[in-house]
C-alpha cells in the first residue's frame, strides 16, 4: 500500500514524505546516487544525472530502483502501489523516450529541478513493462512528484498516462486518483474546531471533548481512508518553525496514516505494515527514515558525500 505526503515550509522549503506499507522486505537500502554515475538504462543505454540523489532503494545489477527519492535541486518523487489499474507499454515507442517502470523515479530526480520541467517532459515519456530482471516482477506503481511550489500523481493506465495536478499534496494507492480527489469531499464536515453547543428540544447537547468535530473521520487502512487522513492533517497541521519541527510533523503526519501488524491481513494471510517512514528535507539536503522496528530517525545529507563521484553510495537502512 502506502502514503505519500508533500508540503512547503513558511520559508518555502519543501519536505516530502512516504509510509512504505507492505509485508516483506526486498532487501531496501538508503542510496546516494552521484553526479558522475553513469547508470545503465535498457533503452537509454545510460542515465547521466544532472543532479544527485538519494532515497530507498534496492540495486540490481548496477541500477538504483528507487521507492522514493529526492535531489540537490529540491525535487522528489515517490512511487506507491496500484494494483489492478496501473498498465504500461509492453514494448519501447518510435521517438521519444523509453523507460522502464522500475528506472522512473531515477531518471525524473536526476534529471529535473522542478514539477513543470517533469511535466512538460512527460509529453514524450512512454514507460514500458520492463523488469530489472527476471528475479523482480513488473511493479505495479503510480507516483507523486513534488517540488518547494506542488506536487503532480502521474498514472498510466489502459488508456495512456494522465498526468494530474495534485492540490492535496498527498497520495495513497487505488483506485485512481481522480476518484480520491472527488471522496474528499463526503467529509467537508470534518473540523478540528470544538462543537458549540446546541439545544434540540429542551435539550442542552455538549461535545465530549476534543475532536468531536472529526466524527465520521475515516480510520481504516484502506487507501481510501488513508488518503482522506493524510489530506486533512497536511492541510490542518499548525505551521511550523525550522528544520526540526518540520520534519517531526512530516512524520507525524504519516503516522497518522500509519498501519500496525495485526490489523490488516493480505489474501494470503499475511500482515501489511508499516515497514518504513522516510522524509526528504529541500532546505537542508537530508534524508531521514526510521522503521518499523526501529522507530528512532536516522539521517543522511546529501552534502556529506561527494556529488561529484562515480560511485553509488549504499547505507545500511
Amino acid at each position: 500500500m502506502c502514503t505519500g505526503v508533500r508540503f512547503s515550509d513558511s520559508k518555502g522549503n519543501m519536505y516530502f514524505g512516504r509510509n512504505l506499507d507492505w509485508c516483506e522486505s526486498y532487501g531496501e537500502r538508503v542510496v546516494v546516487t552521484p553526479r558522475g554515475a553513469r547508470i545503465p538504462s535498457p533503452f537509454l543505454g545510460a542515465i547521466e544525472p544532472k543532479y544527485a540523489c538519494v532515497g530507498t532503494a534496492i540495486v540490481v545489477n548496477g541500477a538504483p530502483c528507487y521507492f522514493d527519492c529526492g535531489n540537490e535541486a529540491g525535487l522528489a518523487v515517490g512511487g506507491l502501489n496500484f494494483p489492478g489499474y496501473a498498465q504500461f507499454a509492453e514494448g519501447p515507442a518510435e521517438g521519444g523516450v523509453n523507460l522502464a517502470v522500475y528506472e522512473f523515479p531515477l531518471w525524473i530526480a536526476s534529471q529535473f529541478s522542478t514539477v513543470a520541467e517533469v511535466r512538460s517532459a512527460l509529453k514524450k515519456v512512454t514507460l514500458v513493462a520492463k523488469a530489472p530482471n527476471e528475479g523482480y516482477a513488473v511493479a505495479q506503481l503510480h507516483w507523486i512528484v513534488g517540488d518547494a511550489k506542488e506536487s503532480i500523481v502521474i498514472e498510466c493506465q489502459a488508456d495512456g498516462m494522465h498526468v494530474y495536478d495534485d492540490d492535496l499534496d498527498v497520495l495513497t494507492n487505488q483506485p485512481p486518483f481522480p476518484w480520491h480527489a472527488e471522496n474528499v469531499r463526503n467529509y467537508l464536515h470534518v473540523s478540528n474546531e470544538h462543537p458549540e453547543p446546541v439545544t434540540w428540544t429542551r435539550d442542552t447537547l455538549k461535545a465530549f471533548g476534543t475532536g468531536a468535530g472529526m466524527v465520521g473521520f475515516p480510520g481504516g487502512y484502506d487507501p481510501a481512508s488513508r488518503f482522506v487522513r493524510a489530506a486533512y492533517l497536511n492541510a490542518n497541521y499548525p505551521t511550523e518553525e525550522g528544520e526540526a519541527a518540520n520534519v517531526t510533523r512530516l512524520f507525524r503526519t504519516l503516522e497518522g496514516c500509519s498501519m500496525c501488524k495485526g490489523a490488516g491481513k493480505m489474501g494470503d494471510g499475511r500482515y501489511e505494515y508499516t515497514m518504513f517512514s522516510d522524509c526528504y528535507s529541500a532546505a537542508s539536503r537530508t534524508y531521514y527514515w526510521c522503521t518499523y522496528d526501529e522507530p528512532a530517525r536516522h539521517s543522511l545529507c546529501l552534502d556529506d558525500y561527494d556529488l561529484d563521484g562515480t560511485e553509488l553510495v549504499t547505507v545500511a537502512q
